[in-house]
């Protein structure tokens, strides 16, 4: 294929993309905005916008238009105020966020976790990944979607999955004490339940953990004469902020013993990110896409939300959430990093580079992250 042949091919796919998420858009606002099947917060707060999104929003640029979205209106309740009319009778959950500076977020969910996990599944290489098989969970548990997307993604691709106890709220507090002893204390907890479940027999291939918990159990198992593809783990997908190039690096040489690992970026209200394939051919560089048209994720000017910076410069992420379930306009992360161009797995902008937004990062405490 010519040069000219594969950009027009790009282009295709961007375009149909970008249509794609235009559709999605106009169908999502108009049932978070249909009397009869919106949620009480958007239904109300639609009298006060001076428009009618359903008649006025017709593709992704017109969100624009809605005020940013303010993660003070999902501290505190009632939680029912986002439960979407046309929802009604379904089972709900909530899943919280950290939850250490007060009230934590809340999002509803009833579907939303299990199909942006199956979504994922489908960037998953089965060589890596074997159907089938069995996971361990090595992260967050308690009100976390996090814990229930890794089993739902482990059930969905036919194992029973495995997971450790553990509290995030508290790795924080012992960190914000300095309480040294008492953390890596902890930290041993969590890794021996780790390490106990790994060696029962259970035959698990695959699983998740953090930068943190990956490299913490790595050294465990070498001291006990094993390692994690030694153990039998084929495949391993990870994320949070420390989930750097040079750490993907040192984990490529130092700590997977030929295990597959792929980068992710995900949280409570946006659904998972993946990852444009990364390893020695691009330095480790990793770079992560949202999972539109139900997530976008835009970099934008530090001093205005509303400009998308140019491909390579620095920017705050900005997320907008479209689902049935959630929507959530332009909300500002707490992270920031490089606009990243559309590739061929995700024909769409990316962001690389994702490290705490720097207005926050010398009160931000990564935890367990």
């Amino acid at each position: 294929m010519s040069i000219s042949d594969s950009a027009g091919t790009a282009d295709a796919a961007a375009k149909a993309a970008r249509d794609r998420l235009d559709e999605w858009t106009r169908e999502v606002v108009a049932w978070h905005f249909d009397p009869a099947s919106g949620c009480p917060f958007w239904l109300d707060y639609a009298a006060s916008l001076g428009f009618d999104p359903r008649r006025e929003i017709g593709c992704f640029d017109d969100v624009k238009r809605m005020p940013p979205f303010e993660d003070e209106w999902l501290r505190g309740g009632p939680v029912e105020r986002w439960v979407p009319k046309g929802m009604a009778g379904k089972p709900v959950y909530v899943f919280e966020t950290g939850g250490t500076t007060g009230i934590p977020k809340t999002r509803i969910n009833c579907e939303d976790f299990r199909i942006d996990y199956e979504l994922f599944s489908e960037t998953l290489p089965d060589e890596h990944f074997p159907r089938g098989a069995n996971w361990l969970m090595l992260g967050p548990s308690g009100p976390r979607r996090l814990r229930l997307g890794v089993e739902h993604l482990c059930q969905h691709r036919g194992g029973v999955c495995f997971c450790v106890d553990l509290d995030p709220r508290w790795v924080i507090k012992l960190i914000r004490k300095g309480w040294t002893e008492h953390l890596e204390a902890y930290k041993d907890h969590v890794i021996d339940q780790a390490v106990t479940i790994l060696e029962a027999n259970h035959d698990i291939r695959c699983m998740f953990a953090t930068p943190k918990l990956l490299e913490a159990l790595a050294l465990k198992l070498e001291d006990r004469g094993t390692s994690i593809g030694g153990i039998g783990i084929q495949g391993i997908f990870s994320g949070g902020t420390e989930f750097t190039p040079q750490w993907n690096r040192f984990a490529h040489e130092e700590l997977l013993d030929g295990a597959y690992m792929t980068p992710t970026y995900g949280n409570t209200m946006m659904g998972l990110a993946g990852s444009a394939p990364t390893g020695p051919h691009n330095d480790y560089k990793i770079s992560y896409y949202a999972p539109q048209p139900r997530a976008v994720i835009e970099v934008v000017d530090f001093d205005d939300a509303s400009n998308v910076v140019e491909y390579g410069q620095t920017g705050r992420v900005k997320v907008t959430t479209l689902t049935r379930e959630f929507f959530m306009p332009g909300f500002l992360e707490r992270d920031e990093g490089e606009r990243e161009a559309p590739c061929e797995k995700y024909p769409w902008d990316g962001v690389s580079g994702v490290r705490p937004f720097h207005g926050f990062a010398a009160t931000t405490t990564v935890g367990v992250y």
